[in-house]
């Protein structure tokens, strides 16, 4: 049987935690070909982002185009885009080869608050790239963005997701890591709502999180599991990696991407 050969199209951190590098890793703890396509580069650490240089819409355009055209892509997932420019080149892409499936983590804002994608951008974002995806995976402040209200509830969370889901015409995931107790995520399929309840450990160690979740549900997808299965599996994945999490540096440290079959705490 082949290799799965998922694309990351996203940011580079060069800490290390998040972006291209977490979503590289998470491909290879889980037994997948991993392919990165840059849109920016930024300056970054566990504490801060110090400075962002985008990369031009042409250039990412050939990354994407240099490697459809040998490799067959199985799916991708999408991260840090920072402009209305890269997103309309990378929607164009992912139609003009058919890449399904297409996981989109809409990155806004750095665990630093550090804005990762410009404003202007957001609409873009809503009206190319989101009818292209086939779940996306927003965290609450993204969710209330994109569904144009407030959420402070789990009921907030499921009208959230059901009006994104409904209005777009999509597939919504949305995550509740920034409410306090078990983290609990919401998933809207189309039709359904559905409740997925984790465990919360205390750490400050959580970089790189969403962009973890959102790599690890499509390695689950292309390898032949249904969509909520694929979720289940990847917060399970996830939650491994926060237990065994170390810091790096003296911000919000990393997670161990390698749990599963390597010492995190040696």
């Amino acid at each position: 049987m082949p290799i799965p050969k998922a694309l990351t199209i996203a940011g580079s951190d060069s800490g290390g935690g998040a972006g291209i590098q977490a979503d590289l890793k998470t491909f290879n703890s889980l037994s997948v070909f991993g392919m990165s396509v840059i849109t920016a580069v930024t300056a970054q650490n566990s504490y801060e982002v110090s400075g962002i240089l985008p990369v031009p819409p042409e250039f990412v355009k050939l990354q994407i185009d240099t490697v459809a055209k040998d490799i067959k892509v199985d799916g991708a997932k999408t991260g840090m885009l920072f402009s209305s420019e890269i997103i309309k080149v990378v929607t164009g892409s992912i139609k003009d080869y058919s890449i399904k499936p297409v996981i989109v983590d809409p990155v806004m804002v750095s665990k630093s608050n550090a804005r990762l994608l410009r404003e202007d951008a957001i609409e873009s974002l809503i009206k190319y790239l989101l009818p292209e995806s086939t779940i996306v995976t927003p965290n609450i402040p993204e969710a209330e963005i994109l569904a144009s209200m407030s959420i402070s509830t789990i009921e907030d969370m499921k009208a959230a997701a059901e009006k994104i889901g409904t209005e777009i015409g999509l597939k919504v995931l949305v995550k509740g890591g920034h409410f306090n107790g078990p983290p609990i995520d919401i998933y809207y399929d189309g039709s359904n709502i559905l409740k997925f309840e984790g465990t919360r450990y205390e750490t400050k160690n959580t970089h790189g999180t969403g962009d973890t979740l959102s790599s690890a549900i499509l390695s689950f997808l292309i390898k032949g599991y249904r969509e909520q299965e694929a979720i289940a599996l990847g917060k399970e994945y996830v939650e491994g990696s926060i237990r065994n999490s170390f810091p790096t540096g003296s911000g919000f440290g990393s997670l161990c991407h390698w749990w599963r079959y390597g010492e995190c705490h040696p």
